[in-house]
């Protein structure tokens, strides 16, 4: 079963399977299936380089993972961009840092030479978290592994040893903890994705704060930007709910985003009766974790931030158009999704818009649908307060 929406994709990858089932058949018939025993394995490597909310979620997989082999040193490969979501990462050994081609413009260049430096390690235990068969040809298959793991999902299940079964559409916490589960782990509920701030990030993100006007009271931020314009709600409706915030709570608004996204937080700003605090471009992304870490609540577009904002234990106010929420909603409790039922958003592959109405289920997201949802949740995290004051006294 193919998880690939996207047709170009799906037919090529098809082509794909069928020459490499061929020319892989003669050694897959002589090749005897090996159990993983923790015993055998003091060298993992996990693979995950796109993209940085997909790396967020992937997070959960490393405690249950060292348990399950304790003696075992575990690499985690990622992109350069996501590299920050796995600093000091108690269960992390060693990062290191690709930004493939098929993923990333301009990679090509720096392929050879990376694959050269990993081709002259040994890993006993390759672990593709995303189930590609790109990241399985050209990562996973030169790498000298005893065991390689993955899901034939994208293609590419010849070039394993052992594939793990796909149980069907579920959050990308749950498919990433399935490889979990399928190498014995014990996964304890509720499996955590966490993002761990140092003292010096934290009191770095405070100063960041107090410099911009922000002196220790309570603050909601927005994150208008997106890696995919389609799931991105206008500007101008960011600009009501803040307005709102402003107004009816008494709260300063921060505006997050990237350098690329300032002009965007600009606009934000500029149509709003109240002027926020714009940190548009001012931070890397564990200066973003620390801010957000400090925040109330965020407003988001399915995002990377939307993530990172749930692993640092913020709640978040998501908003869903052409995604699936049931796969990539924020991880956790407390956090509430916005979304519209749309029948095209199950085969969406969120790049090109084929609804009658352009973007429709993003523009039929109302600002009174959103700002009740943020009412909801602060309304819940100060009946929460109240609840824990009590209990101490």
């Amino acid at each position: 079963m193919y998880k690939i929406i996207n047709r170009k994709k799906l037919y090529a990858t098809m082509v794909a399977d069928v020459v490499g089932n061929l020319v892989y058949l003669p050694s897959s018939l002589l090749k005897r299936r090996e159990e993983i025993r923790p015993g055998s394995v003091k060298e993992i490597l996990l693979i995950r380089t796109a993209y940085i909310g997909d790396v967020v979620m992937t997070l959960p997989v490393l405690k249950p993972l060292s348990e399950r082999f304790p003696g075992a040193r575990i690499t985690f490969l990622t992109s350069r961009g996501a590299e920050g979501v796995l600093t000091n990462n108690p269960y992390v050994d060693e990062i290191l840092t690709h930004d493939p081609f098929w993923f990333y413009p301009g990679g090509k260049s720096g392929y050879r030479e990376f694959m050269r430096s990993l081709k002259e390690r040994a890993f006993d235990l390759v672990i593709e978290a995303r189930g590609d068969i790109r990241e399985l040809l050209f990562l996973v298959r030169p790498i000298k592994a005893r065991y390689k793991v993955s899901y034939d999902v994208g293609g590419g299940g010849y070039l394993l040893t052992h594939v793990v079964p796909y149980g069907g559409v579920k959050h990308k916490v749950e498919y990433h903890l399935d490889i979990a589960r399928f190498l014995g782990c014990e996964v304890k509920e509720p499996p955590e994705a966490e993002i761990y701030l140092t003292d010096s990030e934290k009191k770095r993100a405070a100063s960041i704060l107090e410099d911009a006007g922000i002196r220790g009271e309570e603050f909601v931020a927005l994150h208008p930007g997106g890696r995919k314009p389609l799931k991105c709600w206008p500007h101008e409706r960011y600009a009501e709910v803040a307005d709102r915030v402003a107004e009816e709570f008494g709260m300063p608004v921060v505006l997050t985003g990237t350098p690329a996204e300032l002009g965007l937080a600009e606009r934000v700003r500029g149509a709003m009766r109240n002027k926020p605090v714009v940190l548009a471009g001012k931070t890397d992304l564990r200066g973003l974790a620390g801010v957000l870490s400090r925040a109330r609540l965020l407003v988001a577009n399915d995002s990377s931030p939307m993530h990172i904002a749930a692993a640092v234990k913020t709640a978040v106010v998501a908003l869903f158009g052409p995604s699936k929420s049931v796969e990539t909603a924020p991880w956790g409790e407390g956090h509430v999704v916005v979304e519209k039922d749309f029948p095209c958003r199950a085969r969406c592959d969120e790049d090109v818009c084929k609804f009658v109405h352009h973007n429709q289920c993003m523009k039929d997201i109302k600002v009174e649908d959103v700002f009740s949802a943020l009412r909801a949740v602060l309304k819940a995290k100060r009946d929460d307060g109240k609840k824990r004051q009590k209990t101490l006294h």
